[in-house]
């Protein structure tokens, strides 16, 4: 294929034309089908990519480079698949943005809280932020958010009951912020 006549393109034209089908059988036989052509392509822009470089038949060059494609696609769906599972274990637990680190009574009681209540306490009580602070943050007014925090306080409390003290979480859900 390393033809001294004709354009670029006209010589990638012919390799893709002469070598589409079998290079499309290649991965076929070795990949899902959802993945060929993604692999196809990729191995011809690779070719385009050295075109110049391309000397006697390019078929067994074509595998290889298909092979090379493919071995990539299954690394990387493999990185996909390990990152996707250590998500998932991270976000086990963690629900409607609970953190994980807390009791199972904890949990229990934020998660009976509606969520711009539950929002309002763990950004004072977690994130550390002032009231005037969050209420930036959720865009309510001061006072709106005063409101949130005090009802989310008292639900928790009501919840909790005197089992709150030992986490820590009602302590600092009440003194954080003092509204």
């Amino acid at each position: 294929m390393g033809q001294a006549g004709g354009s670029a393109r006209e010589r990638f034209e012919a390799l893709f034309e002469g070598f589409h089908a079998d290079v499309a059988a290649y991965v076929r036989r070795r990949a899902p089908a959802a993945v060929v052509e993604d692999v196809v392509s990729d191995t011809f822009l690779v070719a385009w990519r050295s075109l110049d470089r391309l000397h006697g038949d390019p078929l067994p060059w074509l595998y290889g480079v298909a092979r090379r494609v493919l071995a990539n696609d299954v690394r990387g769906e493999r990185r996909r698949t390990v990152l996707a599972e250590r998500l998932a274990r991270e976000r086990v637990g963690e629900d409607q943005g609970v953190p994980v680190e807390v009791s199972e009574p904890v949990r229990a009681a934020l998660l009976s809280l509606g969520e711009r209540e539950r929002e309002a306490l763990l950004l004072i009580a977690w994130e550390g932020l002032t009231p005037a602070q969050a209420a930036g943050v959720v865009g309510c007014s001061g006072a709106t958010f005063r409101g949130r925090l005090f009802r989310a306080r008292r639900h928790l409390a009501r919840t909790l009951g005197s089992g709150a003290s030992s986490d820590g979480c009602l302590e600092m859900a009440t003194e954080a912020g003092g509204a």
